[in-house]
């Protein structure tokens, strides 16, 4: 088979890895920089060039979206839908994963556990909406922020009021979480593949952090799923229709709440902590489906 990952860098690890598993069982693999695409719309061809040349005759897509680069990586995996060409994830999945309001509104009436949260149009009743999740400390997050960025945790009421006026001065979207104390800065990252976990880990934040994200310093070790959280996490998989998901969850006391659902989970942080081949099991699920 031909099969394009749309990556804007050949040389990360997750790219690497699927282009090593891919040609390992005698696909071609070809890696597109997605930004660097030309979509040819019209009624009976429609087409993609890059580098000067048409892609023709690609039978499967894996995107490797950005979230920086959402709008227009989204279409260029729509082009290939049209194309009639299987995408790994499908676009809309991948619109609805990266909006954090409308995938939380989701999980919430799958009836999915998720840390009580509040979405307001730029309030300043800050007392009421702290008080509202559980009063302090509180968890502010921007609607944008990945990999742990724009995360921040208000120990207070004066500090959650400071920085909740500081967005709304930059007229920066965000929802206010409750903290989850148990948790004791740790999360637990799924790996969902057509279905099925492929892997799962426990991320653990650095000291006098509370962001487990391993890009900001937190580690991992491989992590046995009990039954509920296995469930929890094979249902906002399906319910986020996404074929490959990358599910963020805490433990609480009320058992387990649904932090993220990834739609371009990284693989290098998960094949390590499990010693598992997550990049072949992608692999597998594109030939199942070609």
């Amino acid at each position: 088979m031909k099969i394009v990952i749309l990556s804007r860098d050949h040389n990360l690890y997750s790219t690497q890895r699927l282009v090593e598993a891919g040609e390992k069982k005698g696909h071609q693999m070809l890696v597109v920089d997605h930004s660097k695409c030309d979509l040819v719309i019209e009624k009976k061809k429609p087409g993609i060039i890059y580098r000067g040349q048409m892609l023709e005759n690609v039978d499967a897509v894996i995107p490797r979206i950005g979230a920086s680069v959402t709008f227009y990586g989204t279409a260029v995996v729509r082009q290939f839908e049209m194309m009639k060409v299987f995408s790994a994830i499908e676009s809309q999945a991948l619109v609805r994963s990266r909006d954090k309001l409308r995938s939380l509104q989701i999980l919430s009436r799958a009836g999915l556990g998720l840390p009580k949260t509040v979405f307001t149009n730029y309030s300043r009743n800050v007392k009421d909406i702290v008080k509202s999740v559980g009063g302090a400390p509180v968890v502010i997050k921007l609607l944008e922020g990945t990999q742990g960025l724009g995360v921040v945790l208000a120990e207070n009421e004066n500090a959650a009021e400071s920085v909740i006026e500081a967005f709304n001065g930059l007229k920066a979207r965000v929802i206010i979480q409750e903290f989850v104390e148990e948790a004791k800065g740790s999360d637990i990252r799924v790996f969902v593949v057509d279905g099925v976990v492929v892997g799962a880990m426990k991320r653990q934040a650095k000291q006098g952090e509370f962001r487990s994200n391993l890009h900001r310093g937190g580690t991992a070790s491989i992590y046995e799923l009990s039954e509920e959280e296995e469930n929890a996490a094979l249902k906002a998989a399906r319910v986020m229709g996404l074929g490959i998901a990358g599910v963020d969850m805490l433990q609480s006391k009320n058992g387990p709440l649904i932090l993220e659902v990834n739609s371009s989970p990284g693989l290098e942080g998960i094949e390590a902590a499990t010693g598992k081949d997550i990049a072949n099991s992608i692999i597998r699920y594109v030939e199942r489906n070609v």
